[in-house]
């Protein structure tokens, strides 16, 4: 007999289920009814164990979901549950029978509206004010003249293309390229780990430690430069002990650790700008200089 038949039965006669088979029937319903649904709610109660699984809630005015990523899901979305973003998870519908609970095994989300997105970021960037990192007084003074640039970037496209090219017609330098992405879900922690690798670089090794760093990236949506906003980088920003220069999107593109950088350039290009001065004009000072100390010396 089918578990869900509820066509009527004789008195006294109704079928007798198992705890067990109802649990798997309910089961069955469940997963058979909703398969793959887009959920809208506002993220709470955001676990990270060390499994790397995240658990949460989806919630709403009147009722709460439990939800859960698995960490190869994690490690693909693009945005991760944050307590208190208003976001559309997408994913499928389970229950556990041993504990007579649902929940949501969330695959995919994206905040509700790029208002969302704001909201979260204002927040973080409050978050990591109080923390002082933002600070004036932490801000290190960029070397007049380096030895060596690094630069944390994509190794292909118009980016370092332009660094590159202004460095050379500006005054060239040695240069050190630390490949990562610059978008998506892999970008923070690569740009992280990229400027901690520089900083790890010891003095008088194989490979010269670079006196100035440059983070550099092309314009794009909020969404795209988003990786540039994360806890991660705007930490590794903040405690970099070698001078950092953020030149991430356009001048009109504003993300965090452009506020943990010691300097901010409005462009890629103008990054390079900052970080050396004019060949060209440093050899005409100091032939100047060089004529005023030998009138100087002619008339003593």
């Amino acid at each position: 007999m089918d578990l869900l038949d509820d066509s009527p039965t004789p008195s006294g006669n109704k079928p007798e289920f198992t705890v067990s088979e109802l649990s798997g029937a309910v089961k069955r319903v469940i997963e058979g009814e909703f398969g793959l649904v887009r959920v809208r709610g506002e993220v709470g109660r955001v676990s990270r164990p060390a499994s790397g699984h995240v658990y949460f809630a989806l919630k709403d005015d009147r009722a709460s979901l439990d939800a859960v990523s698995w960490k190869g899901q994690v490690s693909k979305m693009q945005v991760r549950p944050e307590e208190g973003m208003e976001v559309v998870a997408t994913g499928r519908m389970t229950t556990f029978p041993g504990q007579s609970k649902y929940q949501l095994i969330v695959e995919d989300m994206a905040p509700a509206g790029a208002g969302a997105l704001m909201a979260m970021l204002e927040k973080r960037k409050a978050m990591l004010a109080t923390e002082g990192l933002f600070d004036a007084a932490r801000k290190r003074p960029v070397p007049y003249l380096p030895h060596v640039i690094g630069v944390v970037t994509s190794p292909s496209g118009a980016v370092i293309r332009d660094i590159l090219h202004r460095l050379r017609d500006r005054f060239p330098r040695h240069v050190l390229i630390w490949p990562v992405a610059v978008q998506g879900q892999s970008c923070a922690g690569e740009v992280a780990a990229a400027i901690a690798g520089f900083n790890a670089l010891p003095e008088g090794g194989p490979i010269p430690r670079p006196d100035v760093i440059i983070v550099a990236r092309g314009g794009g949506s909020l969404e795209d430069l988003w990786g540039f906003n994360e806890e991660l980088v705007v930490r590794a920003a903040a405690g970099s002990a070698i001078p950092l220069i953020s030149a991430v999107g356009h001048e009109t593109d504003a993300t965090l650790i452009d506020y943990a950088a010691d300097l901010r350039a409005p462009t890629p290009t103008a990054a390079a700008e900052l970080a050396v001065p004019v060949r060209a004009d440093l050899i005409a000072w100091a032939d100047s200089m060089g004529a005023r100390m030998s009138r100087a010396a002619a008339q003593g």
